[in-house]
């Protein structure tokens, strides 16, 4: 009896032990972050993305957590600080702004080829800095919001202060590209050194925020909502009706996308902001930096990454 007990005691210890190593053993990564990892290993470039279904909640992410040249998708920070400030009686958005000679900035946007005076409301400027990345509109909503100091006070209240961060105004980043001397590394600056970055931003703080636009417009309340529902809905309105980026997130799918882009061509492309699947609102954050060889080429890997995450949801249903 003894004998019987005592093998039957070795054999549950093995068993036991086996089972213990099994799920001890690494899991598997899931079908998306597969997709993930392989995409963004053939990306010409240093890619960071952060994927996640607003419906099924399930998320995966490549360099999440990395801080990536923002270029243009910080200017979103200041479209949701502006709102906020709306909501509260602090701004006006139908107030309007005489546009000076001196207000004009070179780069994108439509502002600097109008003739001095122009009268647009906050509202129209705010719209203009993200549907065609104005930066005229741009160093005019900084001003309006209270400056950059404001703009990253309002970044760490709301918990974003570890993945979001607002450096520059556009005239003074680009005072600081023009100083530089005949023959510098300009795209080696673009790439590496943060003092020529318009801001920096994280894949995943970057979609949090996003997120908390999309589902506050939904009336949700998860992350917490930055602004009233309807302010929420005229943000992701504004993004809706983007002009840029056709060759990245949009490409290659056939449903509605919000969202808003960064370039600095030729070492930088983002692009980042709900794709409405079939299945659900999916909130794709993607940055590219240190871009090599064909801009456009990398600006269609962007999109045929976006038509596999929305291929993979949808064909889950």
């Amino acid at each position: 009896m003894r004998r019987a007990t005592r093998m039957a005691w070795v054999t549950f210890s093995v068993l036991l032990g086996v089972r213990l190593a099994g799920a001890q053993q690494p899991q598997p990564a899931g079908g998306l972050q597969r997709i993930l990892d392989a995409e963004l290993a053939r990306f010409p470039g240093k890619a960071g993305v952060w994927v996640k279904h607003l419906t099924t909640g399930e998320e995966a992410a490549v360099r999440a957590d990395e801080a990536f040249n923002s270029a243009s998708v910080i200017k979103l920070t200041l479209l949701a600080l502006a709102f906020e400030m709306a909501d509260k009686g602090q701004l006006s958005l139908s107030d309007r702004i005489t546009i000076n000679a001196s207000d004009y900035r070179g780069g994108s946007g439509v502002f600097q080829f109008n003739d001095p005076g122009l009268q647009p409301t906050m509202r129209d400027v705010l719209l203009q800095m993200v549907i065609t990345s104005d930066n005229t509109a741009t160093d005019i909503s900084i001003a309006k919001v209270g400056g950059i100091d404001r703009v990253n006070a309002w970044i760490r209240d709301h918990g974003y202060a570890d993945g979001l961060h607002l450096n520059s105004t556009v005239k003074d980043l680009f005072a600081k590209y023009r100083a530089l001397p005949k023959g510098a590394g300009y795209n080696e600056k673009t790439n590496t050194d943060r003092e020529y970055w318009l801001g920096a931003m994280t894949p995943r703080a970057t979609g949090r925020l996003i997120e908390s636009f999309e589902t506050c417009s939904e009336g949700k309340a998860t992350p917490p909502a930055i602004a009233a529902q309807k302010s929420c809905a005229d943000m992701i309105r504004m993004m809706k009706a983007q002009q840029s980026g056709e060759r990245r997130l949009p490409h290659y799918i056939d449903v509605e996308v919000a969202h808003k882009t960064g370039d600095f061509p030729p070492v930088l492309a983002n692009d980042v902001g709900v794709v409405y699947a079939k299945s659900g609102p999916i909130v794709v954050a993607f940055f590219g930096n240190a871009i090599e060889g064909s801009y456009g080429e990398a600006e269609d890997k962007i999109g045929r990454i976006a038509q596999l995450i929305v291929e993979y949801f949808d064909g889950k249903q």
